[in-house]
């Protein structure tokens, strides 16, 4: 159509071919590197499948990364692409929401690359990031992919309020399933814990939604060792969601073993360091009004100006290795083991793209001590939070003999 067979035919005869074709039944569309090819069928997705592609994130598709490997996560049968994409920015916190068609069309892009594991939750937005999945969804992929969700961090005059109650936990996931426009949730966490109400009452809850078909999959966030275990043997835990990157590793200790322990997945979030592995020096300079980042610890200036002599030393590594800093940073999450899934956020495909040819870099025994060196925690200057009540650290329960609810 576009290439070698004689010059580029008329681009509306061309068209209306693939849309002939796919009105008789084809689904599959074969296109080539070629840019040309892959922004004809961008088009065509555009103007006939009503699905909106900005010409920048169409020209970005071109750029194809590879196939994404799958990978099981935990020991209760679910099985995932082994790098996932968390959407939490493309609706909330950093910055203002992005253009919807974008959003959407970044990720039918992950999808297409074999990214199944799409990472939201109910308090993003709130709810706007789970409508825009649902959105995202419409368009067929639900059966392609595995939808993970989050509950328990609901808002009172704008504060966080962490919610584990059995009621609670039935309607935030009745409102997930609505928003989302699904039927079942893949993997449904407990986003933050209510340390008011025993872990075992809360999981008892999703335990008697997993047996009405309403989610498939039991997982954790920011929980400790302890909870883990308490949780865990009132219903299988399948996955516990945690901050796991370069320059935050203190789930190292106990979390990660124990996850191992009991066959549960590891699934890390921010691998890159909020952005700090991608953006290094110019992150600050680039972060919009309204990004909590603005707030947290690391990049306040007395610490940002001290930490990011660890980017630099981490650039100069990735030099050597012929690859950029954040997949340099990625590699080294993706090199913890194969029950670790990350799930780095983006809002452009072109980053995404980079990100899983992270996949592709190979660290050797010596690397990797090399780069931990780099990020020692006696170096990283600044918490990982500017609230340890928002982390694992604040996550002990009442014991189940206290509870009085119902």
């Amino acid at each position: 159509m576009t290439s070698y067979y004689g010059p580029p035919k008329p681009e509306p005869d061309m068209i209306a071919l693939i849309h002939h074709a796919v009105t008789a039944g084809v689904t599959l569309l074969d296109t080539g590197e070629s840019e040309s090819e892959y922004v004809l069928c961008g088009i065509f997705l555009c103007k006939y499948l009503n699905i909106q592609f900005s010409s920048s994130a169409v020209l970005a598709m071109a750029a194809a990364p590879m196939v994404v490997p799958r990978m099981k996560l935990g020991s209760q049968g679910l099985e995932v692409s082994a790098q996932g994409l968390g959407c939490m920015g493309m609706t909330a916190y950093y910055g203002p929401p992005k253009p919807e068609p974008d959003m959407i069309a970044l990720i039918h892009h992950a999808v297409a690359t074999g990214v199944t594991l799409l990472d939201t939750a109910d308090s993003y937005g709130p709810h706007t990031n789970e409508i825009l999945l649902g959105k995202a969804l419409k368009a067929g992929l639900r059966e392609k992919v595995d939808l993970a969700s989050k509950f328990g961090v609901a808002f009172v005059d704008g504060e966080p309020d962490f919610r584990g109650d059995p009621a609670y936990v039935r309607a935030a996931c009745e409102g997930s399933l609505k928003r989302l426009g699904v039927d079942c949730i893949d993997l449904y966490y407990q986003h933050r814990i209510d340390t008011r109400v025993p872990i075992e009452v809360t999981i008892g809850e999703l335990k008697k939604l997993v047996e009405e078909g309403k989610i498939k999959y039991v997982g954790l966030s920011e929980a400790s060792a302890s909870t883990i275990r308490r949780a865990h043997a009132v219903h299988p835990i399948t996955a516990v969601e945690l901050e796991w990157s370069l320059w935050t590793r203190d789930a190292e200790e106990d979390i990660i073993p124990t996850c191992r322990e009991l066959g549960i997945g590891i699934v890390a979030y921010s691998p890159l360091g909020r952005g700090f592995f991608s953006g290094g020096a110019k992150l600050i300079e680039s972060l919009p009004d309204g990004d909590i980042r603005k707030n947290w610890p690391r990049f306040q200036p007395e610490n940002f100006d001290k930490n990011i002599q660890i980017f630099e030393r981490v650039n100069e590594m990735a030099k050597r290795k012929g690859c950029t800093p954040s997949q340099l940073a990625l590699a080294w999450v993706h090199h913890q083991g194969n029950d670790v899934c990350p799930i780095p956020g983006t809002t452009k495909i072109e980053n995404f793209n980079q990100n899983v040819r992270a996949l592709s870099v190979k660290l050797t025994p010596e690397e990797m001590s090399e780069l931990e060196s780099y990020a020692a925690a006696d170096i990283v200057q600044g918490d990982r939070d500017p609230q340890s009540a928002y982390t694992w650290k604040n996550s002990e329960t009442p014991p189940l003999s206290s509870w009085k609810g119902e």
